[in-house]
């Protein structure tokens, strides 16, 4: 095979174009993917509307990505053909600053490797990635359906690791969608004492079977003093959209306590005097490295958490986004290759 088709973003606004082009030759320090899967997440949005610096187009969105090593650049090491392997958001490290180093190539003003943003991602049979960008994938995980642990997964399992909160401690989940089904899942093998908050009853049975131990319906009362009756949260996963919702939550936090923002709010008022007297903080966080992506994948693997999917083939990727950005997706959506 000498070429390869890419669903690329023409330009910031445009609809997907399906396009044929030559095989990519790596570089070095490159390798070439034959895509499996890749996930259609809704930081996908960043590069479809241009709303982050450093995007060129025409540009291949997706970074959601499992697939096979087909070809090798110089100077790659410990890599080789046909392994199986993942690249998420972190596209990879230059290794100049302490921003790379420590996987925050965010904070950096010469960004270079934020896949499907800065450089083409999966939305396609084929892509280059940096070798720094590479997790092993375990040979029996179902390559469709692991895919969204490359940035939902990483980024809720990477959160509750850091933090605080120990075996045992109370840490609740809040919203229980394409972040929060995984966070439940994660939360509850991690051995904390999870409790999941959502508006309604209708998912309740659900979130107790991904393993919490406890349910708050938002809507019933105040949510925040349910948790504080409960001793207190001392974290709180905070993964929906909602400005209001996560106000009303916060102050459930206990002594000592995190509440954790993975949902992108545009603004977020707390009180400053509540968070002082408890010793309590919100903190941002987002995805991680490539070696956080093996950690996630071999936690999953172990601990038999899946995301829950609606998938599509990779001809449909228009329609995979479009239901993605409607919000109706239960819970997740992957492009197909069909490999």
């Amino acid at each position: 095979m000498t070429k390869m088709r890419a669903m690329i973003v023409p330009e910031a606004g445009a609809k997907f174009q399906m396009i044929e082009r030559d095989l990519p030759v790596p570089g070095p320090r490159e390798v070439r993917l034959s895509v499996s899967a890749c996930g259609v997440c809704h930081s996908d949005s960043v590069t479809v509307e241009g709303t982050m610096r450093g995007i060129a187009y025409p540009r291949v969105p997706g970074h959601e990505v499992i697939g096979t090593i087909e070809a090798l650049g110089p100077e790659v090491l410990g890599w080789e053909v046909s392994m199986r392997v993942g690249v998420g958001w972190f596209g990879g490290s230059c290794g100049y600053c302490a921003h790379c180093r420590r996987g925050s190539a965010f904070a950096c003003e010469t960004v270079s490797a934020v896949t499907g943003v800065t450089r083409d991602g999966g939305y396609a049979t084929h892509m280059l990635a940096d070798v720094s960008a590479l997790a092993h994938v375990p040979t029996d995980l179902d390559v469709v359906e692991s895919a969204p642990l490359l940035c939902a997964g990483i980024t809720t399992f990477n959160a509750l690791r850091n933090c605080g909160a120990g075996p045992g401690e109370l840490v609740a989940i809040h919203g229980i969608g394409g972040l929060g089904h995984l966070g439940i899942q994660f939360a509850a093998r991690q051995g904390f004492r999870t409790v999941a908050v959502n508006r309604g009853r209708d998912k309740e049975e659900l979130a107790r079977s991904l393993g919490a131990h406890e349910y708050i319906d938002s809507e019933e009362g105040d949510p925040a003093a349910a948790l504080l009756a409960m001793g207190g949260a001392k974290a709180i996963l905070a993964t929906v959209t909602s400005e209001k919702a996560m106000q009303a939550l916060v102050g459930g936090l206990g002594p000592n306590g995190t509440m954790m923002l993975i949902g992108a709010v545009p603004t977020l008022t707390v009180n400053p005097t509540e968070l002082l007297l408890k010793r309590a903080a919100v903190k941002g966080w987002y995805s991680g490295t490539a070696a956080d992506s093996e950690d996630t994948l071999l936690f999953s693997h172990r601990n038999g958490i899946t995301s829950m999917n609606e998938i599509y083939p990779f001809e449909n990727a228009q329609a995979a986004y479009d239901r993605m950005m409607s919000g109706k997706a239960r819970f997740r959506v992957v492009l197909s290759m069909g490999v």
